[in-house]
């Protein structure tokens, strides 16, 4: 391994949405830094299962009238 060309290597908090925190190993920061973070696995769609639509400027609603005659028979 080459010297000098590698960044340090070193312990880090990261804290969760939830308040809920743990340490880890990261090049991130200096060593003893805290990583907030926005997203994570306790809150993300694509974990939980839980989506929200947002419906920015009538787009789902457009959808819906164009599209809504083309529903699924039971």
């Amino acid at each position: 391994m080459k010297k000098e060309i590698h960044p340090d290597y070193h312990e880090i908090n990261i804290v969760m949405t939830d308040g809920s925190s743990f340490q880890t190993r990261s090049t991130y920061g200096k060593a003893g830094d805290t990583l907030r973070l926005d997203i994570d696995p306790k809150s993300h769609p694509a974990w939980t299962g839980v989506q929200k639509l947002l419906d920015t400027g009538g787009q789902i609603a457009k959808f819906n009238k164009r599209f809504g005659s083309f529903g699924l028979k039971k």
